[in-house]
């Protein structure tokens, strides 16, 4: 089952890979394209999907000091590489 904002690993494919929702301890990432078509497997990937948006919704309301924002992270800072031509 998938359990938003509770680790940074699972990924949820829904319709196979055409959409994924990735996990993160700050965010999660929706990605794709979701074609619902007007048919039984239109109907299991919109189930699919409003299942994991409920989950992200109750997850962000149990929080009883959400932020306003969360914090960006920082991009790494780039480290002294040594040159392997010298």
């Amino acid at each position: 089952m998938f359990k938003p904002y509770s680790n940074d690993d699972d990924v949820l494919n829904i319709q196979g890979d055409a959409m994924t929702v990735s996990n993160g301890t700050t965010r999660v990432v929706l990605n794709g394209t979701l074609e619902l078509t007007q048919d039984q497997r239109g109907l299991k990937a919109a189930l699919a999907l409003k299942q994991a948006v409920d989950a992200i919704v109750a997850a962000l309301q149990a929080q009883p000091a959400l932020p306003a924002k969360v914090k960006e992270e920082p991009d790494a800072k780039p480290g002294v590489v040594d040159n392997p031509f010298q």
